[in-house]
């Protein structure tokens, strides 16, 4: 597929970008919430936190059904309704106090960050550039969701300190309604790759993809990744303070992941390109696995916790153009959508675990040490999962694309 009208294209690109700020940054960095709200309120740990894995969860089933609605019909639409859906779920977190309802707004930001997430926008973009440019600009659109990461986490703790955190939840909720104008730049170039197929064809886009192995353990691989991402962004923060260290250390500790994923998303991308994508991910897994070791073996300090942060950073989202890269380079473009949209809902089933768990294990044992040891083993196995992957093209893309 050749590049579209280069101006259109360049416009997207900077819209796309603007969008993956926007849609990843706050939601990326809500745990920063997590010590205000649950004290204010008169929570424990568990009720903050199931309803970000419910968030994450519902992102994650979102994802495919959004994916399908993008292959057929474009993405600047699904785009849309997620920046609303999503404006109406943060702010509803805002104003309820009682912790059921607290959980339930999880299901509407979930379905509405699924819907505007940057994991469409980058594969929107990745289906009207050249093969030789698509690692490229799906790493520019994971930088650009790490850059909204690395302003969000101390924009959101300067807005609780200034505004009080309701208030800044307000704010958060009103930040997703700009990505509303970015959205006609997007659908000038939006591709629907699939607009003839019927439930069918998706259904047998699907198991086809299910019945390559390669496919199964980037599904499976990409769950590692979601359990990892989730526990940290949540649970960070609040674990920096519990072992001493000031507020802003934690913020910062975000703040970092995000400003050095910028880079590692970059590195991402050109390794795509230049080296064996399924090496690349195994090595990003097991370094994990490495870092997280390290510092939980480390004395903690301010500066454990910053070098910490700012390695994991080059590895946070690494894994994501690597991850979508292989699944278009082995199942073709036609269902890109839909089934980069399924491994993305194996990521968020992870994140759902991670963000859970973390909260639950805290609020029994005062201590997160099991769940330090968990992303640890994790990591190995999903290093091990990504040897295999093949990464010729399966059945589904040497199939003929439909006109």
């Amino acid at each position: 597929m050749q590049d579209a009208n280069p101006a259109q294209v360049k416009a997207a690109v900077v819209a796309g970008c603007l969008i993956a700020f926007f849609s990843f940054g706050f939601a990326a960095t809500f745990g920063v919430f997590l010590r205000p709200m649950s004290e204010a309120l008169g929570w424990g740990r568990e009720v903050f936190s199931l309803s970000m894995a419910v968030q994450a969860l519902c992102w994650g089933l979102a994802q495919p059904l959004a994916g399908m609605v993008a292959d057929r019909y474009g993405s600047a639409r699904v785009l849309a309704f997620g920046a609303v859906v999503s404006a109406v779920g943060f702010f509803l977190r805002g104003l309820v106090a009682d912790p059921t309802l607290f959980v339930a707004t999880g299901v509407i930001a979930g379905v509405g960050t699924g819907a505007c997430s940057f994991p469409i926008v980058i594969i929107a973009l990745g289906k009207v550039v050249s093969v030789a440019r698509r690692s490229f600009i799906l790493g520019l659109g994971t930088a650009a969701a790490s850059t909204g990461m690395f302003v969000a986490a101390p924009a959101s703790v300067w807005l609780i300190d200034g505004l009080g955190w309701q208030m800044a939840v307000f704010v958060i909720a009103a930040s997703f309604l700009l990505i509303l104008p970015a959205c006609l730049f997007i659908a000038k170039v939006s591709v629907a790759t699939a607009p003839a197929s019927s439930g069918a064809g998706f259904g047998y886009a699907i198991s086809t993809a299910f019945q390559d192995r390669a496919y199964v353990l980037l599904f499976f691989g990409f769950f590692v990744c979601g359990f990892h991402v989730a526990f940290i962004q949540t649970h960070l923060p609040a674990f920096i303070v519990d072992e001493g260290l000031a507020v802003w250390v934690g913020a910062s500790s975000l703040a970092l992941i995000g400003l050095f994923n910028i880079a590692g998303s970059f590195l991402s991308g050109w390794s795509g390109q230049v080296f064996s994508k399924k090496k690349v991910l195994s090595g990003i897994y097991l370094a994990r696995a490495i870092v997280i070791l390290t510092f939980i073996l480390l004395p903690l300090s301010e500066g454990s916790v910053l070098i910490f942060s700012a390695i994991m950073g080059v590895l946070w989202l690494s894994t994501v153009p690597l991850t979508t890269g292989l699944v278009a380079q082995t199942q073709g473009l036609t269902y890109l959508s839909t089934l980069a949209g399924l491994v993305f809902l194996s990521h968020q089933t992870g994140a759902f675990l991670g963000a859970w768990l973390g909260g639950r294990i805290y609020d029994l044992n005062q201590d997160y040490t099991l769940m330090w040891w968990a992303a640890i083993a994790l990591g190995l196995l999903a290093a091990l999962l990504h040897i295999p992957i093949r990464e010729t093209p399966g059945k589904l893309a040497q199939a003929p694309t439909p006109s």
